[in-house]
């Protein structure tokens, strides 16, 4: 007996469905992807909540007690620094403006910039003009400079190449790889910093947006903090794909094992739920790092053993070079690691931008920027805060 020409059909239809199921059964990924908690994709910044200045005491201007002139001032030894280009005097100055009119204005810290090559005298007649404060012009030593001798520039060239088809921001410019491996180790050796102990660091092209009252570097060590950030990001994973390796190789090893701090920051650093690919990219780091185009800092942390030993050891491996291994990453770690996390500080009422990040504070000192907005990029830039992590795995103090 013939089949109908209608059942025909439905049988052909039924393969033909049956067919494309295992078909996409077969095209799935291996892994689902199980979408993010709450707990884990905050809905709301805390910064549109108000920002006030943080713990008593404060060490404020009282008469002329931080005048620039007075000998016996409040002063500790402090200095903000910048490493800079001739070139770059203009954004440069902006950035000067900002923190005087915020800050040193009042305090009148010196400033201290480093240069590779000598500054000129325009640099120095206008930059001198935009503070009443010492400024000190340095060069880079060579040796601090230079490519050290065991870096293999061909292995470097062909490195590059794969860095660029991953699409590794810098990875070409061997001049930002020489900066980044002296942001790491070499800054705080530089003869002229000797007589200091802590720093705040300043860029080109950078805002701030919020009136601070209070002397930053005292507070530091009224309170007993060793590292002070306003923003913190997920690096790319494909610029440090070695350097969670190198630093479990690090401290595995008996000399070191015991440089690791009992109250370290470890779940920020290897949390692998918020970016589940960074941290697989990247072999078991998060990738999140503290923004070091800011950082307030104690160099007596990069002056210690355990920092120096750190440094050494993947100087020697050559990340910096055969990687894009940046300062960040590198201060990042080391600090989770070897310091108490109780005593890293998030400055949420410092008011600050470089492009295209924000830290703005809901705070009647801040004008300029707009509260709790993170970026004026593209939406999708949003996914690079970590600050939701270190809040969740540390706290906001």
């Amino acid at each position: 007996m013939a089949v109908p020409r209608a059942m025909r059909g439905l049988a052909v239809l039924a393969t033909f469905l049956l067919i494309f199921v295992f078909y996409e059964l077969f095209r799935s990924p291996a892994t689902i992807a199980v979408p993010e908690s709450k707990v884990d994709n905050w809905d709301k910044d805390p910064q549109t909540d108000p920002s006030g200045e943080p713990a008593e005491p404060l060490r404020r201007v009282e008469g002329n007690n931080y005048a620039p002139d007075n000998p016996n001032s409040d002063r500790i030894n402090a200095t903000i620094i910048s490493l800079v280009r001739n070139e770059e005097i203009e954004e440069l100055l902006q950035s000067m403006r900002d923190l005087e009119r915020t800050w040193n204005s009042k305090f009148n810290y010196p400033w201290t910039f480093f240069n590779d090559v000598p500054f000129t005298d325009e640099f120095k007649r206008k930059t001198r003009a935009a503070t009443k404060a010492e400024v000190r012009y340095e060069l880079v030593p060579k040796e601090h400079w230079d490519v050290p001798s065991w870096i293999n520039m061909d292995l470097y060239e062909e490195s590059v190449h794969v860095l660029e088809e991953q699409d590794v921001q810098y990875a070409n410019k061997l001049s930002y790889h020489k900066m980044c491996r002296w942001n790491s180790g070499m800054f705080y050796k530089h003869p002229a910093l000797e007589k200091y102990r802590y720093y705040w660091r300043v860029e080109p092209h950078v805002h701030f947006f919020c009136d601070i009252d209070y002397d930053v570097f005292r507070w530091m060590e009224d309170h007993n903090k060793t590292y002070g950030f306003t923003i913190n990001l997920y690096d790319s994973p494909q610029s440090v794909t070695s350097l969670w390796p190198e630093t479990l190789k690090f401290i595995a090893s008996d000399e070191h094992s015991s440089y690791l701090h009992k109250n370290n920051a470890m779940d920020w650093l290897t949390d692998s739920k918020r970016r589940q690919q960074h941290n697989l990219l990247a072999n078991g780091y998060s990738t999140c790092h503290f923004w070091s185009n800011f950082e307030i800092g104690d160099m007596n942390f990069w002056r210690s053993k355990e920092y120096e030993d750190y440094f050494q050891h993947l100087d020697r491996a050559g990340g910096f070079f055969y990687e894009r291994w940046g300062d960040a990453p590198v201060h990042s770690i080391a600090l989770g690691l070897f310091e108490d996390k109780s005593k890293i500080h998030w400055f949420r009422d410092i008011g600050y931008q470089h492009i295209p990040f924000f830290n703005c504070p809901t705070s009647p000192k801040c004008k300029g920027c707009t509260a709790g907005k993170f970026t004026d990029g593209e939406a999708w830039l949003n996914k690079e805060d970590c600050r939701p992590n270190w809040f969740k795995f540390v706290g906001m103090e």
